[in-house]
């Protein structure tokens, strides 16, 4: 297996530490993710951009490193969460 060249591969924002993924990272499927958009944020470069080279590279990453979301996934990640300190009236 062939590791990434050190020169080659994009630098990460200072923002990448754990605090501030920490509110990025999401659980579905059982699982700990980061979102596309998330992480083309994080490395500066457009979401559409960064899904190409995953495509391109796909044999560089395991075969579950990443998943697409169904349109049900996608719609419950999208609408905002209730904030606990918003209270129905």
């Amino acid at each position: 297996m062939q590791t990434p060249n050190p020169s080659k591969t994009a630098p990460v924002k200072a923002s990448a530490t754990p605090q501030a993924l920490g509110g990025r990272i999401l659980e579905i499927r059982g699982q700990r993710v980061l979102l596309d958009s998330d992480l083309a944020e994080l490395y500066e470069v457009d979401t559409k951009r960064l899904n190409e080279q995953a495509k391109r590279n796909a044999d560089r990453f395991p075969a579950d490193f990443m998943f697409q979301l169904s349109s049900d996934e996608f719609a419950a990640e999208s609408s905002p969460s209730p904030s606990p300190n918003m209270v129905p009236s």
